[in-house]
């Protein structure tokens, strides 16, 4: 129930964020197509635009009111971009790149995985500097390889750049080697982010703090 309820309310900000997005472009129209007034209706003009603006004012209250508290990050892995926020003002925006959406099953047929990046509502439940990626076992399978029984030979530095935050069930927001695919769905569910944007987000993020994904 409860996570049903995070879903609601995330679908409720989206839907009060996209209205109020068209009611901007409906009013820049009006404003492109009008902007001498008629003679004799001067006063009933901005009445109009007073009562559009009001609608305007409306939506941004509710938006505001729906929005978590502090600072939070909404990735929308479509557009592959990061938004750190501070209420509705947005601190920093990032290109990056999210989950291919891509399957991988193992040579036995007993396992599969699709690397996608999981949406909703989850939050940063830690932060780590230099981090070193403790490959999975998907990782061998992909590339081939035996899976290892011995942890240290699961143990990779130097992949996931100089930071990384963790948003829980193995999934991190952490640098990348591979730059040239920022802006692209080509991880295995993880959000890779540029050095300089990492970076920001990291020092600016504190934990605890909500990350909602869509």
């Amino acid at each position: 129930m409860l996570r049903n309820s995070k879903y609601i309310i995330l679908s409720v900000i989206l839907v009060l964020f996209l209205s109020l997005e068209c009611l901007g472009y409906y009013l820049a129209g009006r404003s492109s197509i009008n902007t001498e007034p008629s003679s004799g209706n001067v006063s009933g003009q901005k009445a109009g635009k007073a009562v559009s603006n009001g609608n305007s004012t409306t939506l941004k209250k509710k938006i505001s009111a729906l929005s978590p508290k502090g600072v939070y990050i909404v990735i929308d892995t479509a557009r592959n971009r990061l938004y750190l926020k501070k209420g509705d003002v947005t601190l920093r925006e990032a290109v990056i790149s999210s989950g291919s959406g891509n399957m991988l099953t193992d040579p036995s047929g007993n396992r599969t995985w699709v690397f996608d990046t999981p949406r909703g509502e989850h939050s940063v439940r830690s932060k780590i500097e230099n981090p070193d990626w403790i490959k999975p076992d998907w990782a061998f399978v992909e590339e081939g390889e035996k899976i290892p029984s011995n942890y240290g030979d699961r143990i990779e530095s130097g992949m996931l750049g100089d930071y990384a935050l963790s948003i829980g069930n193995g999934y991190l927001i952490h640098g990348t080697l591979y730059k040239r695919l920022l802006g692209r769905n080509v991880t295995h569910g993880c959000i890779r982010v540029g050095d300089e944007d990492l970076e920001y987000v990291f020092r600016n993020t504190p934990i605890g703090s909500k990350v909602i994904i869509f």
